[in-house]
């Protein structure tokens, strides 16, 4: 009951507080990112959610669109400025995701929205992470973010899967607190952006 019905109920009604109480550092945010990313503030992006539906990802944008010479984008590291690095390291560029959750796209606990490209990579296992909407934070968000492989991720995921309860959704969301009052996991170990899943790392 709670995984086909509440748990959506549930999601919606946290979403819409949180945007109502958040409005206040939504409107700073905007307004920082326009000035130290020169521009929109917001990053979009198209992700697969829940049956692989493809929807588009908002976040704060957290790299620049500084480019070369020739029009290529400079390396993550050089446009990932320390700004960028802030709202990551505070996870406040997920904030947006609000948005997503709230008209559905979304959950506040799920396996996280990863890439399109990704799709064709799957195994038959892996790709049971899309039987269920994606979410804010997951259980391999809480058991090591970035900071672990692939697989390790992948098994976290199908893990939540196949258990998603209440008790088990508000258990993930405290450590979420936790971890990012901690900056644990923001990152992979020597990149300043995470590692490209390339369906045998």
């Amino acid at each position: 009951m709670y995984r086909n019905f509440f748990k959506r109920v549930f999601d919606f009604i946290l979403s819409l507080m949180a945007l109502i109480i958040l409005a206040p550092v939504f409107l700073v945010l905007i307004i920082l990112g326009w000035i130290n990313m020169k521009g929109n503030p917001f990053f979009t992006q198209e992700r697969p959610g829940k049956d692989e539906k493809i929807f588009k990802l908002i976040k704060f944008r957290s790299m620049s669109e500084e480019k070369d010479k020739d029009g290529n984008y400079l390396p993550d590291d050089v446009r990932l400025n320390s700004y960028g690095k802030k709202l990551r390291s505070t996870s406040l560029d997920e904030l947006p995701e609000l948005i997503n959750i709230l008209i559905g796209d979304m959950a506040i606990v799920g396996p996280r929205p990863l890439l399109v490209q990704y799709l064709p990579l799957y195994n038959e296992e892996q790709r049971h992470r899309h039987d269920v909407r994606p979410g804010l934070t997951g259980l391999a968000q809480v058991n090591g973010r970035n900071s672990i492989s692939w697989k390790e991720k992948f098994e976290y995921d199908i893990k939540y899967v196949k258990n998603i309860t209440l008790l088990g959704d508000i258990k993930i969301i405290l450590k979420t607190v936790k971890n990012v009052l901690s900056h644990e996991g923001i990152t992979g170990e020597g990149s300043s952006t995470v590692e490209y899943f390339n369906g045998h790392n």
